[in-house]
């Protein structure tokens, strides 16, 4: 991973990028890219969207958005000196304390899923 912030760094510095880098366009970037994505999945059924990497075709432009996601996540955490490995690492950690395996006695009682009392319905998200 630090390999390709190098590259990344070493890309926009080519260019004279650094100015427009800020945490904010950064993040707004990210939420562009990831938009992106989620508009290759827009109005697909679940059958279709488990079958997008089956079509040449859609599986390089989710295969792009992907790699547009990482790089503009990848050069946030570079700008905010965030290790990216090890904040997910720790994410990680809390959720298993939080959300133990059913069954195991362990945690916090939150069993029905990460984002109860939310208004959420994402079952599975890290948050």
């Amino acid at each position: 991973m630090g390999e390709l912030q190098r590259r990344l760094a070493e890309f926009a510095a080519a260019r004279h990028w650094e100015p427009y880098h800020t945490p904010k366009n950064l993040a707004m970037a990210l939420s562009v890219e990831a938009s992106e994505l989620v508009e290759i999945f827009q109005w697909s059924t679940p059958e279709e969207s488990a079958r997008v990497m089956a079509d040449p075709a859609a599986a390089a432009r989710v295969e792009d958005e992907v790699a547009d996601v990482l790089a503009y996540l990848l050069q946030f955490c570079e700008v905010l000196g965030i290790n990216a490995q090890a904040a997910l690492a720790a994410k990680i950690d809390r959720n298993e304390r939080r959300f133990p395996v059913p069954g195991t006695g362990g945690g916090t009682g939150e069993t029905d899923g990460p984002t109860e009392g939310r208004g959420r319905t994402n079952r599975h998200s890290m948050e």
